[in-house]
């Protein structure tokens, strides 16, 4: 396994981030532990998740499966640098009350308390706010996680889903405050989904944080979705379905699986891979739903991409080239 630090953090972080979301509504306990202590085993000691995973069950849910492994003892917790969220509401469909969501000092106060009861552990490495809070001011979001800091129960902090400019506002107050202020991003970021690259990774690197890409398969669609769908292993449906109705996408994706297959290389071992060349990021996101689709995502640490194949994965999936060239000049 490959470490690097997470962002401008002397926290040393495995180059695959295991993604937990599955875990519950797809995966059952035993099979979500079994995945973990795999991970673990192959030395991925990055574990991400939030506090509404567990939607179609229980929300929740995903949190308490990770307590329960953590309640095995051996050193789970010890060896796991663990990241949740906060902001989705948490109250029970239809008792939903004011302040059961997003991020005021109220709800963030709230809601780390009943994950750290979920998860039943003392403190929590990396607590992420899952999307902006358009009401709440970043000095009363600061507030709120400084005390979580100073009584241990949380160690740092990092965004999900925020905008450049978000980035920046958020750590120019925490800077006036003395806070150390966020350290990493949870972006959706992949071959087919660029758009990152032109204002929240260069503001991501500016402010020294560490991205962590969401989807990096965009839904399945770079994982030789073609090839399954002509040999009936795979039904797509919601966004997959949409974008493979799309002529122009379809046509893209083509085009990456003959890439591919002229040079030997899986598709989805290859697109984690070109993720792990990209500047900025500390790792993506798997979220495998059985042990099998773990080993799979494992392989893509060795992958080693020819500067032929990253010049076709280019010419393929141009990004939006840097801002402001982008959009000005």
């Amino acid at each position: 396994m490959e470490y690097t630090q997470l962002g401008r953090t002397g926290l040393k972080v495995s180059r695959l981030v295991l993604g937990t979301m599955n875990f519950g509504p797809q995966t059952d306990e035993v099979t979500s532990h079994a995945i973990m202590d795999a991970a673990l085993d192959a030395g991925l000691n990055f574990f991400d998740t939030a506090n509404v995973y567990g939607w179609a069950e229980k929300k929740g849910r995903t949190e308490s499966i990770i307590g329960s492994w953590f309640a095995k003892g051996d050193g789970r917790r010890d060896r796991t640098v663990l990241a949740t969220k906060v902001y989705g509401n948490m109250a029970a469909d239809g008792d939903a009350w004011p302040n059961h969501d997003k991020l005021s000092a109220l709800n963030i106060r709230r809601a780390v308390e009943a994950s750290l009861k979920r998860l039943g552990t003392e403190y929590i490495d990396v607590y992420q706010f899952h999307h902006i809070d358009r009401a709440t001011p970043f000095e009363e979001i600061w507030q709120a996680v400084d005390v979580l800091i100073q009584q241990g129960k949380v160690l740092y902090a990092g965004s999900s889903n925020f905008p450049g400019y978000k980035i920046a506002q958020a750590n120019e107050t925490a800077a006036r405050r003395g806070s150390v202020g966020l350290v990493s991003e949870q972006c959706l970021y992949n071959l087919f989904e660029r758009r990152a690259e032109m204002e929240v990774i260069p503001a991501a690197q500016e402010y020294g944080l560490g991205v962590i890409p969401w989807s990096p398969l965009h839904g399945g669609l770079l994982g030789g979705v073609l090839k399954k769908e002509a040999a009936g292993k795979r039904r797509t449906e919601g966004r997959a379905a949409a974008t493979l109705a799309d002529p122009a996408s379809r046509a893209k994706l083509q085009a990456y699986e003959d890439l591919l297959d002229k040079h030997g290389l899986e598709p989805g071992e290859t697109a984690l891979a070109w993720l792990l060349t990209r500047p900025g990021v500390t790792g993506p996101i798997v979220g495998p739903r059985t042990p099998e689709q773990l080993t799979s995502a494992l392989r893509a640490l060795e992958v080693e991409l020819s500067e032929e194949v990253l010049a076709g994965l280019d010419e393929i999936f141009p990004g939006p080239g840097p801002s402001p060239e982008a959009f000005a000049w």
